[in-house]
């Protein structure tokens, strides 16, 4: 007996059927890579949320730490960083600085810039999720044979190089 068919078979059926002129055969791969997407975002939100952040906080702290000592880096080079505009980064950032995850000072070598920085507990708070982080991922990623992961990751990564 095989198994039911899943919500984009049951779409590309549908679209198969109303317009038969075209091949649909695309939705297979767009249309669950798209929804597994949907599911990862989900999970890995869930973890960032134990941990007081948002996806945009984790990754503005994840970018700080990844620095490297002394966990800092311009305003504009957090923006290019996480690909996000600067007007956007600086809400991050004020929200960040309010929960003392960070701090902001005037960029020694350019007045016109600023400076953010981890604190203490910014460096204690992305370091506790990171790995929880990572332990999500690994669960996440356990669902799939270790030889379907490796063969996954080499097929995302061509594919990726062809959008960026």
């Amino acid at each position: 007996m095989s198994p039911e068919p899943d919500r984009i078979a049951r779409i590309q059926a549908e679209w198969s059927r109303e317009r038969p002129d075209l091949d649909v055969g695309p939705q297979g791969v767009i249309g669950r890579l798209h929804r597994v997407a949907e599911h990862l975002t989900a999970e890995l939100q869930s973890v960032y949320a134990e941990h007081g952040l948002g996806e945009g906080d984790f990754d503005v702290l994840a970018t700080l730490r990844r620095a490297g000592e002394p966990f800092e880096r311009s305003a504009g080079d957090l923006a290019q960083h996480t690909m996000i505009t600067t007007g956007g980064m600086t809400k991050r950032i004020d929200r960040l600085q309010k929960a003392g995850l960070v701090t902001r000072r005037v960029d020694s070598d350019d007045g016109r810039s600023r400076v953010v920085a981890l604190t203490d507990r910014g460096r204690e708070t992305i370091d506790e999720a990171f790995a929880a982080h990572m332990r999500n991922e690994r669960r996440l990623l356990d669902a799939l044979d270790p030889a379907d992961a490796r063969r996954l990751e080499g097929i995302l990564t061509r594919w990726l190089a062809e959008f960026e």
